[in-house]
């Protein structure tokens, strides 16, 4: 079984067990205000795992479930192992709600939940290794990772200047996306030269 198959049962496991049930999600959220005044630090972990509904899970899953295997066999050839899928996918958990931690940390009724920011690493990992590779935005129009990837940060930043408003952590969508792509190289930096092959290599 791939890393990938094993985080999508674990995650559609909490998540679904989770639904319809508040005080699970009160307990497993990333709620900033907990973390700083009762020291709840597991909240960057265990947030991860559960979703608000059907449809925010399998979107979530089904981005993950086409984009992490790419992630885990680049990781596997290029770093040489899978830990550093998991790894980067632990940290995709955890350091995108840093920044929103700091600023929500003294809002008490701020909350979130989702694999948001993980899947993002994930999703911008594999772009970082297939630049050109096609992906289907909105699952329709055929668009290259690399406009797609340059388009969503703008987005996210776009969305997260405003202050959301449609209850997504879009702060978690961006810095997860800039995880994702500076990920293999803080690994090992000469991927740069394989990351600048590769998109010199115009598909046009």
């Amino acid at each position: 079984m791939s890393l990938t198959i094993a985080i999508i049962i674990i995650t559609c496991l909490v998540s679904i067990t989770s639904f319809n049930r508040p005080d699970q999600i009160d307990k497993l959220s990333f709620w900033p205000y907990k973390v700083a005044h009762n020291k709840e630090y597991y909240r960057f972990l265990t947030s991860g795992f559960i979703h608000g509904d059907f449809m925010h899970l399998f979107f979530n899953m089904l981005t993950l479930y086409f984009f992490g295997s790419v992630a885990e066999s680049y990781m596997q050839a290029y770093l040489g192992g899978k830990f550093f899928y998991i790894l980067l996918y632990v940290l995709g958990l955890i350091l995108p709600d840093v920044y929103t931690f700091f600023r929500y940390k003294d809002v008490y009724g701020y909350r979130t939940i989702g694999a948001s920011g993980a899947v993002s690493a994930v999703l911008f990992s594999s772009i970082f290794f297939e630049p050109w590779h096609k992906l289907g935005l909105y699952f329709v129009i055929p668009i290259w990772g690399i406009l797609y990837g340059l388009l969503y940060l703008v987005y996210s930043a776009y969305m997260s200047r405003r202050g959301g408003g449609d209850g997504i952590n879009h702060d978690a969508h961006f810095w997860g996306a800039v995880l994702g792509f500076i990920f293999p190289l803080v690994m090992r930096p000469e991927l740069a030269r394989v990351f600048l092959e590769k998109i010199t290599r115009l598909p046009f």
